[in-house]
């Protein structure tokens, strides 16, 4: 039987209580295994099993410990006893103010993990508590010193990009993006919160398909072309999607796929266009990212419960059993060509 320790604490240190409140499934005392590190990206909805399994056994029989800002400890149980996978303990911490990104117990134990999820809520809660403290430390020290597994869902997900979506105004729809990629909405921030060599320049994109986040995330990229001059990356799950990136950079995506459409998609700015940048992104203005219609390339992988089909983003090219897709906005309108027509268009581009 599980040690099960519930660790309430009020969120008022000045009564004398701690700042965060925990949750501890398993044995309260630290191990220290041999990590394998890797990255779980989950699309926002009921959790995969699959993806979870495979994030689970990469912590290689050590520590879990889920960061949240709100909720309980729905994880604990799920991932100590319920996928089958050994593991020493699964550790809820609920990280909801400064104060307790700040407590020194809290850098502890996010440290010595040997995973670390990142629940779904709120993420510019995570930005405002999270970012610059010891939090952010902590993870940083667990993904090199302790080789950690990190993944998140939803939320969780957003903020493990280099570029990220803050959400620190509310959320943003397509329609506003397309509408004005500088609406008020918009917040972006990049490369000052969680490094992932895997995910440098890439932002990261959720509930993709409810809603529909296609256009947002090509203004997300227009935005990172136009106000960093890089050459932006994506990454986005629909909800019951998941993509698995091991410490080689190959990607597997799980999902119900064919019973359900679940996909995954990886996007880019088509460097066979060059110099290939927004022909009009500012603020107040309808966006227009047209290219000849191959702004941006996208590979749409279908998410299978074995993770079958997989992308490398050492080359963002070799893939298997996907679709290439590319995406453009023209004067605020969204548009997609698929693979059937992309020869074409590429011949076009190639010869004019």
């Amino acid at each position: 039987m599980p040690t099960l320790v519930w660790l309430s604490r009020p969120d008022d240190s000045s009564q004398g209580g701690t700042p965060y409140t925990s949750y501890m499934t398993g044995d309260t005392a630290d191990v220290n295994t041999l990590a394998q590190g890797g990255i779980c990206l989950m699309g926002g909805a009921t959790e995969n099993d699959s993806a979870m399994v495979w994030f689970l056994r990469r912590a290689a029989g050590g520590d879990v410990v889920v960061l949240r800002a709100s909720g309980s400890n729905g994880y604990n149980d799920y991932m100590y006893s319920e996928l089958g996978i050994s593991i020493n303990s699964v550790q809820t911490l609920v990280v909801s103010s400064l104060a307790a990104a700040n407590h020194p117990y809290i850098a502890q134990q996010v440290s010595r993990a040997e995973a670390i999820w990142i629940a779904g809520g709120d993420q510019a809660n995570y930005i405002n508590y999270w970012r610059n403290s010891p939090v952010e430390a902590a993870i940083h020290n667990a993904l090199s010193n302790q080789k950690a597994v990190i993944g998140g869902t939803s939320a969780g997900m957003a903020v493990l990009g280099s570029a990220y979506f803050s959400a620190l105004n509310g959320s943003v729809t397509s329609a506003e993006m397309l509408a004005n990629p500088y609406n008020t909405y918009a917040t972006l921030g990049h490369d000052d919160f969680i490094s992932l060599s895997s995910l440098k320049n890439t932002i990261c994109d959720t509930h993709y398909d409810d809603p529909d986040r296609r256009a947002r995330h090509l203004g997300f990229l227009a935005r990172m072309a136009t106000d960093w001059q890089i050459i932006p990356h994506g990454i986005a799950c629909e909800e019951y999607t998941a993509v698995c990136i091991d410490t080689t950079g190959i990607t597997r995506v799980f999902g119900n796929y064919p019973a359900n459409d679940d996909f995954a998609y990886f996007l880019q700015a088509n460097c066979d266009i060059a110099p290939n940048m927004p022909e009009l992104c500012m603020a107040g203005q309808p966006l227009t990212w047209l290219q000849g219609t191959a702004a941006v390339k996208v590979y749409k992988v279908p998410g299978t419960a074995l993770g079958s089909y997989t992308f490398d983003l050492n080359d963002w090219t070799t893939g298997s059993g996907g679709e290439w897709q590319h995406w453009y906005a023209n004067n605020g309108v969204f548009d997609v060509v698929t693979s059937s027509s992309i020869l074409e268009i590429t011949h076009l581009i190639v010869t004019k």
